[in-house]
């Protein structure tokens, strides 16, 4: 709990309601995965009659929004989606992301690709100035978990298996300790290159355009240059 009395629950509903505002009327509204996810996906409840749907990242998500009687739609049968609102494990200010402690990185990765606008919503303890201190998720293919392992030491972090955990499409995540990452668009684009990885949790070559970042003192809004 901060010196204002807000905990970390009180300000990821401050972060969900305030991107309220990026929704309109007739809007395809991507939703992404996780706790500060499922207080906009509570707050976007009484807009089920005035949006023409939801894309959900997840089973999770997609459950929560059907429960609120928000129509959710397949990704494939939409032309994209206007705007798409999903959390961070860490951000920096120039809004490159690691996301995926969920193990939904994959498809809120193919959700964000296919959205207009990327609204990423966070307290503000997310904030960093290097990416790293978190694990990097890396969904990879199970027959390719020992390779990719190895490959992923080489590139200077120390590799675990997220035991007990298959993600929707079925497949193992491998969370990097240890990294420190710089150069964040490279990093994403070396590990993607690797045989058998699926995708991983670095959002730098298709970072957030706004960020949500919610204190003691409100919500700051941070914009993509």
């Amino acid at each position: 709990m901060d010196q204002n009395g807000l905990d970390q629950n009180a300000l990821k509903k401050m972060a969900a309601e305030a991107a309220i505002k990026y929704v309109e009327d007739d809007m395809m509204v991507g939703v992404g995965t996780g706790s500060t996810v499922n207080y906009f996906i509570a707050a976007l409840g009484p807009w089920r009659a005035r949006i023409r749907g939801a894309v959900a990242s997840s089973e999770a998500s997609a459950k929560l929004l059907r429960e609120l009687k928000i129509p959710v739609a397949e990704l494939n049968d939409t032309g994209g989606c206007d705007v798409y609102i999903d959390g961070a494990d860490e951000a920096t200010e120039h809004l490159a992301l690691i996301k995926g402690g969920g193990g939904a990185l994959t498809r809120e990765k193919i959700v964000a690709a296919a959205s207009r606008k990327f609204v990423c919503i966070a307290d503000k303890s997310k904030l960093v100035p290097v990416l790293g201190k978190f694990p990097l998720p890396v969904e990879v293919i199970p027959m390719a978990r020992s390779y990719i392992g190895r490959e992923l030491v080489k590139l200077g972090g120390a590799p675990e298996l997220r035991m007990g955990f298959t993600t929707d499409n079925g497949n193992l995540i491998i969370d990097v300790h240890n990294l420190a990452i710089t150069d964040p668009a490279a990093l994403e684009s070396a590990i993607n290159q690797l045989a058998g990885v699926v995708a991983n949790g670095l959002f730098a070559r298709r970072p957030a355009d706004v960020l949500l970042l919610a204190g003691p003192e409100g919500v700051t809004t941070l914009n993509r240059a």
